[in-house]
């Protein structure tokens, strides 16, 4: 009887999970389309509907389009059920935004920071201020959070807490959770940045439909996500997508990282800035921060030869990265995210032209090339997207 019970409560639970999970990535829709895309019966789709609208997960939305007989009712997850945050750790800046239960952004807060002051104790204060600014002036209650999720440069170790090792930030093991939760009470989520962009882009952006993408992030660092049949490659650790140090150039530029001729040497915002200035003959770039200075750097290629040549040249050696992307993936897509692919978004052509002389004719032909849906925005909002993948795995229990 206990096991009946058991297996009966299991049952219930995945398809509670299946019912949702198509809701949020797929809705509003209405029963039918639910049995088809799910495989439930009638009845099953029903029942689990009814418990759902009952525990104020989903919600009614007005009747779908008739071609004649009696309109059919359609559901959507309900805006209002919860609550989740999401954490971009950048290397400039910490940002923090607050979205409801249907990924609506709510509030979002920003906090500077210096590459010289990039202490762990200083960015989880700002993390712990940025969740009291954004939660609140809207009312919401901690209790209506489902939970915290953080992108973070770096490489992030799981385990009983998250770990996170970020050469560029200065971090060796630094337990990043621990020092976050000493402040809040909140549930904690915490992957590497690019992964969280790469969750982002493939729940709503330019890797909805792909089963084998790539999502690179260029920013002032440089990394990536692999998804290989719906799901996150991850390695022994979880540092697998570090391709921003991979070699490129064998004893090229120096890296922060320590090693030599890494892409990131070549295409992060940082590297890209100190070339033109080299190219300038030690001459500073025009600007304040890494993103005014890439500003500057493309508003000058309109009429100088030499901010032309470098990013001629970024356009090639990140070209050259993707082609490595494909050859040893063989993705569908190649998504490039991160404020300074956005920044340099005008590449793309040249970025897919030197991509195809590097890359095997046959992968590169079966694979896409394209920049990021999502914006600025990817990596905190697929952060936020970290509690909800949780919730809606456990068929919306709470754990």
């Amino acid at each position: 009887m206990e096991l009946a019970r058991a297996t009966n409560r299991s049952v219930r639970l995945r398809n509670r999970s299946a019912l949702l999970t198509r809701l949020f990535l797929d809705g509003p829709l209405t029963r039918q389309d639910l049995v088809r895309s799910t495989g439930l019966s009638q009845p099953a789709v029903s029942n689990v509907v009814a418990d759902l609208i009952d525990e104020g997960l989903v919600a009614e939305a007005g009747a779908a389009e008739s071609d004649g007989g009696r309109p059919s009712m359609l559901l959507r997850i309900a805006p209002r059920f919860a609550f989740v945050i999401g954490v971009d750790v950048g290397e400039t800046r910490v940002r923090v935004e607050l979205f409801d239960f249907a990924m609506t952004l709510l509030a979002s807060v920003e906090y500077p920071l210096d590459p010289a002051r990039t202490e762990p104790d200083l960015v989880a204060g700002h993390v712990l201020a940025g969740i009291d600014a954004v939660t609140g002036p809207a009312g919401v209650a901690p209790a209506d959070v489902l939970g915290v999720g953080i992108g973070v440069s770096g490489v992030v170790e799981q385990g009983s807490e998250a770990v996170v090792h970020a050469q560029a930030l200065g971090w060796d093991r630094v337990p990043l959770e621990r020092l976050i939760a000493a402040g809040t009470d909140l549930p904690l989520h915490i992957d590497n940045g690019a992964k969280t962009l790469g969750q982002a882009e493939m729940w709503f952006g330019a890797g909805r439909g792909a089963r084998h993408a790539v999502f690179a992030l260029v920013g002032s660092g440089v990394g990536a996500s692999v998804v290989t049949n719906g799901a996150t490659y991850r390695g022994a650790s979880s540092s697998a997508g570090e391709w921003g140090h991979t070699t490129l150039v064998y004893g090229g530029r120096a890296c922060r990282c320590g090693a030599r001729g890494c892409l990131e040497a070549y295409v992060g915002a940082e590297a890209i800035i100190d070339r033109y200035r080299e190219a300038r003959r030690g001459r500073p770039v025009p600007g304040e921060d890494e993103e005014s200075q890439i500003a500057a750097l493309v508003a000058a290629a309109e009429t100088s030869a030499t901010a032309r040549r470098v990013l001629d040249d970024t356009a090639g050696y990140l070209g050259a990265g993707v082609a490595n992307l494909i050859n040893l993936f063989n993705p569908e897509r190649v998504v490039l995210g991160g404020w300074a692919a956005m920044a340099l978004g005008d590449l793309l052509p040249a970025v897919r032209e030197a991509a195809g002389r590097q890359a095997l004719r046959q992968p590169y032909g079966q694979a896409s090339i394209e920049l990021c849906r999502l914006g600025v925005d990817a990596v905190a909002l697929g952060a936020a997207t970290l509690p909800i993948a949780r919730f809606l795995t456990a068929g919306g229990v709470r754990r």
